[in-house]
């Protein structure tokens, strides 16, 4: 979508679409900055992470599940707890007297992964991939709908590679963010390199010559690609320099989705190590990366940019089903369980309502497509479509006009 065309206005507010469609909710009782997905929102999640999943497996990630927490150690061990130590929640204690914490960042963990069997320099580079939840404790003024909140998934991974192949690597993920923002129709972002304060030195861990390295790469990386992109000191990560993309919301700010980082300095704290071809120990290079940033933000971006009208491959439905009157529930029946059978996600709407009722509620949840099955349907074994936005299509053999909304929505598949 293009600057010129994106209207900032409060109708494109996502808190105030994403209730109203029904997509999240949030509670007093669960508390502030904790997304509640309804089934709505929670299929247009499992679209998006099926949607990373497929292109990451081309790339030869691999997916890993870690747990919601971690012992404290784990996180003093990586310098998190001492970074964001105060913006985390308070640890839990076990009747052992073991801490643990609600999890801020998975690295660690993917560190520990890594770290849990040997590897040769042949096995690089190694992609470990998760939607990994975490928890930070923002303040109470900071939160904002989905785009901040205290409970969020990183689409992370973390690629562990020798220094050979890092410019490769860097300019891999690059790729992948380009890719998705325009396979999502983000056109309109600000590229920023992300660098140490050279006057606050101690906010940062590792040492100068890691540091060097790290930021000569990325901006090896950005000139070869011969991206735009701005140097903003003070902004890198405490552990090393980053990429970030950023992209404006429907009230012009702007906010960071994806992020690619170079990191030397976890791999020495947790000891990892490569066998080299002379069969000695070298560490590897980490590479932080996460092309939503997550999926509460980048859902939060997608509702703005679109007012709510999602691409048909993310909608929650693409067709609702409206029978005219209980008499045609039989058939709209027959139909459902045709259509479902193309992987076409559909409901039937059974309310004892007025079919011009049906009709607006669909156009006003931004059903893309509505199947209208009266009497005269039913005997011909028709079906009438009516598209969103567009009016009615026509009327159609059912076979033929469920394959026409199946070729619709085929175009627009990942």
């Amino acid at each position: 979508m293009e600057e010129k065309d994106f209207i900032y206005s409060n109708d494109r507010d996502h808190r105030k679409i994403g209730k109203k469609l029904k997509f999240f909710i949030f509670s007093d009782k669960v508390g502030s900055g904790l997304p509640l997905w309804l089934p709505k929102g929670t299929i247009i999640r499992n679209n998006l992470e099926k949607f990373l999943i497929k292109i990451q497996k081309r790339s030869g990630y691999e997916m890993v599940i870690t747990p919601h927490i971690g012992n404290k150690k784990l996180y003093i061990k990586s310098g998190h707890w001492n970074k964001y130590g105060k913006d985390s929640f308070k640890p839990i204690k076990t009747p052992s007297n073991d801490e643990f914490i609600l999890k801020p960042m998975n690295c660690p963990h993917h560190c520990e992964i890594y770290r849990s069997q040997e590897w040769s320099y042949k096995d690089l580079p190694k992609r470990f991939a998760e939607f990994g939840t975490v928890y930070r404790y923002e303040k109470s003024g900071e939160l904002y709908g989905l785009i901040r909140v205290r409970s969020f998934t990183q689409d992370d991974a973390h690629i562990f590679c020798t220094y050979n192949q890092l410019l490769v690597e860097f300019d891999n993920v690059i790729n992948l963010v380009f890719y998705i923002f325009k396979f999502l129709g983000f056109t309109d972002y600000i590229i920023r390199i992300s660098l140490r304060d050279p006057n606050k030195i101690g906010n940062y861990i590792g040492s100068d010559e890691n540091w060097k390295k790290a930021e000569e790469s990325i901006l090896e990386s950005v000139k070869n690609k011969n991206i735009k992109a701005i140097i903003n000191y003070g902004e890198a990560a405490f552990y090393g320099p980053k990429l970030d993309f950023l992209i404006k919301d429907s009230l012009g700010r702007s906010w960071q989705l994806g992020t690619i980082q170079i990191d030397y300095n976890l791999p020495e704290r947790f000891d990892l190590y490569y066998r080299g071809s002379d069969n000695k120990k070298y560490r590897p290079v980490m590479i932080h990366r996460a092309p939503f940033g997550s999926l509460e933000r980048i859902i939060a971006i997608m509702i703005e940019h679109t007012k709510g009208d999602l691409p048909l491959w993310m909608v929650p439905y693409h067709v609702a089903i409206l029978p005219i009157s209980n008499k045609n529930i039989i058939y709209a029946k027959k139909i459902l369980n045709l259509i479902l059978n193309y992987n076409i996600r559909s409901f039937i709407d059974k309310r004892n309502e007025k079919i011009n009722k049906k009709i607006r509620d669909s156009e006003s949840d931004k059903i893309p497509y509505m199947i209208i099955l009266g009497e005269k349907e039913e005997k011909e074994n028709l079906i009438s479509i009516r598209c969103h936005k567009l009016g009615n299509i026509g009327k159609f053999y059912y076979i033929d006009g469920i394959k026409k909304i199946l070729n619709k929505i085929n175009l627009y598949k990942f």
